[in-house]
């Protein structure tokens, strides 16, 4: 992955990510709760390299902490998303054919619910929480991947080696999880990355329409939405969340294709050679006998 310049990016991009949520933890150049009535709206200067925001808050110092939040969600949504999204293939690809057909219609007809309005459904008996943002974004993401992984699933499912093991008596998931989730791993790791990267976009926009994270809690989507009601007067507290919010999404990208180019035979050569290298001499020899 290091040797792409799309994996370079991400992993660079992934590590600067974790290494700011560690400081965080421990250390910000200011309090959050630190505001300045009378130096709001500051540029950026020695004291405040980010400016700071409507309340005098420095804007570093909640970029920080956010960035511990949405570390948060976009793990959390990933493991939600993979949790739904695997138990829904399985169930599209079982050899029980009415479970496949019904787990086909129930993707079908929920897949077709925005994230936004699944959202808004849960924040009304739960109110807005971390909580709210990964449960509409797991269950639309995981409805989605499942769709996305159904062809290539089912393809491995009707393999030669997949038949062989159901004969000799292996269980049904047993089957999917060492047989048929490995040959689906290149497009499921795209899926994961577009899950965490989408996450963080939807983070942004939730909270923005105030079903989000609560306004208490430190994250990009509220950085973004305390600064954008001056955006015309005051653009750059705006321009620092919205860059660290696209660099890492556009990490998250094209770190699920990196992953899929590096993992997939297909689309790497190089594992192909090492395919053939591990054949040894007595190994050519049978096949050249058979």
């Amino acid at each position: 992955m290091w040797g792409r310049p799309g994996g370079r990016f991400a992993l660079i991009v992934m590590a600067l990510w974790l290494v700011v949520s560690a400081v965080s933890l421990v250390w910000t150049p200011y309090p959050l709760l630190h505001t300045d009535g009378d130096d709001a709206w500051a540029s950026p200067s020695a004291a405040h390299p980010l400016g700071t925001d409507g309340v005098g808050a420095d804007v570093l110092s909640w970029l920080m902490a956010g960035s511990l939040t949405d570390l948060a969600v976009a793990v959390l949504t990933v493991l939600v998303s993979a949790t739904i999204g695997l138990a829904l293939t399985a169930a599209m690809v079982s050899t029980r054919r009415m479970l496949a057909s019904a787990s086909v219609v129930v993707v079908d007809a929920l897949i077709a619910i925005p994230t936004v309005l699944l959202a808004l459904l849960f924040a009304v008996p739960f109110g807005t929480s971390i909580a709210v943002v990964v449960a509409a974004c797991g269950i639309t993401y995981g409805l989605n991947m499942a769709r996305i992984l159904r062809p290539t699933a089912a393809l491995a499912a009707r393999s030669a080696y997949v038949e062989a093991a159901r004969a000799s008596g292996v269980g049904p998931w047993r089957v999917f999880v060492r047989h048929i989730v490995p040959s689906t791993f290149p497009v499921l790791a795209v899926q994961l990355s577009m899950s965490a990267g989408t996450s963080i976009l939807a983070e942004a926009g939730l909270t923005y329409l105030g079903v989000g994270v609560p306004s208490g809690v430190p994250s990009w989507g509220h950085s973004l939405t305390t600064s954008v009601r001056l955006i015309s007067v005051y653009p750059l507290t705006v321009l620092w969340p919205g860059l660290v919010v696209t660099l890492v999404v556009t990490a998250m990208y094209l770190l699920g294709d990196a992953i899929r180019d590096c993992a997939d035979p297909l689309a790497n050569p190089e594992l192909r050679r090492v395919e053939v290298g591990c054949s040894g001499p007595a190994d050519r020899g049978e096949e050249a006998e058979s």
